[in-house]
């Protein structure tokens, strides 16, 4: 399989940014897009709403709905469900992008944030999953994919935000679960995370601002990467903890450069990555002369 044409990709949080890359890619193949996310009205400092998106999805040649839906309730989440598989007669593929954020030290970190972020991440995954999964059930080729990182139980990645990683390694926890749970279903359950910081809202407005934004690759290397991942065959590939330039890489490509925001400045790796990561020569992170 090469394309996701007539697919149904149920998308969280999708209205900006690494949700809305993943959704326009798909959009080119001529995908059903369900973009289901909170954001029905504009933000004053974030870009985009699900209504937006869906207009910049069918621009692409897809097929779009906007799903107002939160992800930390269960009604939410089950109506949202229904409603895509009624309108779109299926769900193939359910991408777990939602997640909330916040990198503060455990006396640093109020208990509504630290609830914030696990009913977002980690429980909204698991019941995305859930209820998405008697619909995957009778997919051709169902892929469930979570935007979460490798599981690299180093001490580094907790110490400095214990509440923010537990919540972001409880995504990649049901990867490694439903990998094996539903393996013999037929459903493909992944994980995709970036090498480097993605030039997103949340690295504009929570972690380092234009200096970081400069230092990022957009949020198109995303996109392309999953498509990658969503266009095999789903009996063939689960339990994986991807990254998006390997990916890439290992599909023939070479030229990253395009990617970056700024090619003048060097790339600023990501949280989350194994020290022993694989870093052909062609995925450079260096400034370009």
């Amino acid at each position: 399989m090469s394309t996701l044409k007539g697919k149904t990709l149920l998308i969280s949080g999708g209205s900006r940014g690494i949700g809305l890359a993943i959704a326009k890619r798909a959009a080119q193949d001529g995908a059903n897009i369900a973009i289901c996310a909170k954001t029905s009205k504009p933000h004053p400092k974030l870009e985009g709403t699900i209504f937006t998106a869906c207009e910049e999805i069918e621009e692409a040649g897809g097929q779009a709905l906007p799903v107002v839906m939160d992800v930390r309730e269960e009604a939410s989440v089950a109506e949202a469900v229904t409603k895509v598989a009624d309108h779109f007669g299926s769900i193939d593929i359910c991408i777990n992008n939602a997640s909330a954020i916040s990198l503060t030290p455990t006396d640093k970190t109020q208990m509504r944030r630290f609830d914030l972020m696990h009913q977002v991440n980690m429980r909204g995954t698991f019941m995305l999953s859930k209820y998405c999964l008697p619909f995957l059930e009778t997919s051709e080729n169902p892929h469930i994919l979570n935007i979460s990182p490798p599981l690299a139980m180093e001490p580094k990645w907790f110490a400095p935000h214990v509440a923010y990683s537990m919540a972001k390694y409880g995504m990649s926890l049901c990867v490694l679960g439903m990998a094996g749970e539903f393996k013999n279903k037929g459903i493909g359950v992944n994980a995709l995370w970036p090498r480097t910081t993605i030039a997103t809202a949340a690295v504009q407005n929570l972690l380092g601002g234009d200096m970081l934004m400069r230092a990022s690759r957009s949020p198109q290397i995303m996109g392309d990467a999953a498509h990658a991942v969503l266009t095999q065959n789903a009996k063939e590939i689960t339990g994986n903890f991807f990254i998006d330039d390997l990916v890439l890489y290992q599909k023939g490509v070479r030229d990253f450069d395009g990617y970056r925001v700024d090619p003048s400045q060097p790339l600023q790796l990501d949280f989350f990555l194994p020290n022993d990561l694989e870093q052909p020569e062609e995925i450079s992170l260096k400034a370009l002369k």
